[in-house]
């Protein structure tokens, strides 16, 4: 399994790809970052990567997995994180692309000539 990129390698990375210099591109980062903490209350997007959203969970019934005894769980908040369908669609390589859209154009047309 590959390594996961590190903030710093996404910095050096940021930095070469938009010639800009690893301060400006930090800066900007750690911007995003608190903007995406404060806005989050209220959904924060980052377009075609995902959306952060404030959940609540209600009350409920559990059980202690060490003794089986059912216990009440507290209401509380939750963040949580929904992956953009295009993210999605890149990572995992499904979705409709380009040479499948155009395919299936060219089915269409094909059956239309019949």
């Amino acid at each position: 399994m590959a390594k996961s990129m590190s903030k710093t390698a996404l910095i050096r990375h940021l930095a070469e790809k938009n010639d800009m210099t690893r301060a400006q591109v930090s800066d900007f980062l750690d911007s995003l970052c608190t903007t995406a903490y404060k806005e989050s209350k209220n959904g924060f997007t980052l377009p075609g990567l995902g959306k952060l959203v404030l959940k609540h969970r209600k009350a409920r019934m559990g059980r202690n997995p060490a003794t089986g005894e059912t216990i009440r769980i507290k209401a509380k908040k939750v963040v949580k994180f929904r992956v953009a369908k295009a993210a999605k669609d890149s990572i995992l390589g499904t979705g409709t692309t380009k040479k499948k859209a155009k395919k299936k154009a060219a089915k269409k047309a094909a059956k239309k000539k019949r």
